[in-house]
């Protein structure tokens, strides 16, 4: 079985063929060939024109359902009872969306014994408080928070379902698509509304970084998607209007899956959290050795914020994961980011791209880095950041 191919319709322009995500399809003269192992992606029929190309009836993809009647929905992320930052970010960004669809802002809020983090869900953004609090949801474990979000989507139906790409996030929100049968895009950077088909255009790096994919989910609902931390900012002022906190009774296990949860281990943290500084220090491969991390660090007291990190020197052993920075690391938005002896690869810009104000300092005055840099200082970073250290001091006595 094939494609259906109607010759009298077909204007032999060839769109067809280069569209094929399989090579399948060749042009010879006015014969139009299309071989064995087809698996009816329908690439080629929606770039078909003339419509001389359609599939069998049997593999043609079913409409789009009626638009759901709830709106955007947010995974209101909390662990020991503290609101994740990403939750509030992406209110910030579901209210921007939901403007244009002209529908409320939902945040669905489990675990047990949270109640008190909805105000400032409502404050967030949220129209709507969606509130599961159950013992099975104390402690997160994939399968409980899986099935509850599930059962909460089902029963309340939203268009739009967002979450944090963070390791919660991450560990789970695969889980709610597969059981809701919907597509989900991973680690988005950017999100728009294409009005009229009411798309969600969820934009992330592609192949490390050095192409940005726009994807979309046009024929199920919810549509899904989670979104890198420290994108997108949270709502400058509290909305007028207080939000509904809805209190929503699920019948969940006491246990279930294949894991369970045994106890937690506080981690050594950071005196400033990368995630929440609002100044972070970075070094690239130009700092040449571990030691020089320490030039970093003494800036980062200096100025009260954090030392942060390319894959470059991570890889190389001179500091630890929890410090990388990128698309295979963390993404900030700091009020201040100065790189040092950071060339500006893709993948890096990532992730620190949305800092308020940005200061570059590299030998080399091509470096990428300056491209996105509001300051550039081009020198020996051994030379700037002690200058710099001193005259920091010498402002604050």
């Amino acid at each position: 079985m094939s494609v259906i191919f109607s010759a009298h319709r077909c204007t032999w322009c060839g769109d067809c063929v280069g569209v094929c995500p399989f090579g399948l399809i060749r042009l010879e003269g006015e014969r139009l060939l299309i071989e064995e192992g087809c698996n009816f992606c329908g690439a080629c029929v929606e770039v078909c024109a003339p419509g001389a190309l359609a599939l069998p009836e049997e593999e043609a993809p079913a409409a789009r359902p009626e638009t759901p009647p709830d709106g955007v929905w947010v995974f209101a992320e909390q662990r020991l009872g503290k609101l994740a930052p990403v939750s509030l970010e992406l209110l910030g960004e579901a209210r921007r969306l939901a403007e244009v669809l002209g529908v409320p802002v939902a945040a669905a809020l489990l675990g047990r014994e949270v109640a008190h983090l909805a105000p400032a869900l409502s404050a967030g953004g949220a129209h709507k408080v969606y509130l599961a609090e159950h013992p099975a949801l104390a402690h997160f474990t994939e399968a409980a928070y899986a099935a509850a979000l599930t059962e909460l989507a089902r029963r309340f139906r939203p268009e739009i379902i967002l979450a944090g790409a963070t390791y919660l996030g991450r560990a789970f929100i695969p889980q709610v698509a597969a059981a809701l049968k919907t597509g989900l895009t991973a680690d988005c950077t950017a999100f728009a509304i294409a009005p009229g088909p009411r798309l969600l255009l969820q934009t992330r790096p592609a192949f490390g970084g050095n192409i940005m994919a726009t994807i979309i989910t046009p024929r199920t609902y919810p549509q899904m998607a989670t979104a890198r931390p420290g994108v997108f900012k949270p709502l400058p002022a509290p909305p007028e209007a207080a939000g509904e906190v809805i209190r929503v009774d699920l019948d969940l296990p006491e246990a279930a899956g294949r894991c369970r949860f045994v106890r937690t281990v506080e981690e050594i943290r950071e005196r400033v959290p990368l995630a929440e500084a609002e100044v972070i220090v970075a070094g690239g491969r130009g700092l040449k050795d571990a030691k020089h991390f320490r030039l970093l660090e003494e800036l980062a007291d200096a100025l009260g914020g954090a030392v942060g990190a390319t894959r470059a020197a991570v890889d190389a052993g001179w500091i630890s994961y929890a410090h990388q920075i990128g698309q295979t690391g963390k993404t900030v938005a700091p009020r201040l980011y100065i790189a040092a002896g950071i060339s500006g690869a893709s993948q890096h810009l990532v992730g620190m791209q949305s800092s308020d104000f940005i200061v570059a300092i590299n030998r080399d005055p091509e470096a990428p880095i300056f491209q996105v840099a509001d300051v550039g200082l081009v020198g020996d970073l051994f030379e700037i950041i002690p200058a710099l250290i001193q005259e920091i001091r010498k402002g604050r006595g």
